[in-house]
């Protein structure tokens, strides 16, 4: 699963209001014909972002090429179900990535169209947000 080499700090701010208003940065296609858009703001762990990638390795079977265009690179802790309140923040849980309406997800190229639609449909049902498939050609 995806996480960063090393980070300057273990444990971070949970900043839920960062994730407000549209993507600016990384919300246009780069290098796939296909594409997976968010459209709503959520956060990605990042074994969601594997089981994705893993829905559309198989769907394409190994073909073509898959692009992922997140990185889960802020730590989320957790605690517990049964720990009393207090005695300070919990352990290092998982890796997220926040996103914004209209990041790029995912992209694909390199097989069928009808193919790329299949990858990107079961890659989209395990999202946490909302997401659209988008072509290169499409003005969104």
């Amino acid at each position: 699963m995806l996480q960063p080499k090393r980070v300057k700090h273990r444990k971070q701010f949970r900043l839920r209001g960062q994730a407000k208003g549209i993507a600016y940065k990384g919300n246009s296609m780069a290098y796939g014909d296909m594409a997976l858009k968010a459209m709503t703001a959520g956060e990605i762990t990042s074994r969601q972002i594997e089981s994705a990638r893993i829905a559309m390795v198989r769907t394409a079977k190994r073909g073509g090429k898959i692009w992922i265009r997140i990185f889960p690179d802020k730590v989320l802790t957790g605690k517990s179900g049964e720990m009393p309140m207090g005695k300070g923040k919990g352990a290092p849980d998982k890796w997220v990535c926040q996103v914004r309406p209209g990041t790029v997800l995912f992209e694909m190229g390199g097989v069928s169209e009808e193919i790329m639609r299949e990858a990107l449909r079961k890659a989209k049902y395990k999202m946490p947000c909302q997401c659209k498939i988008i072509e290169k050609n499409m003005v969104v």
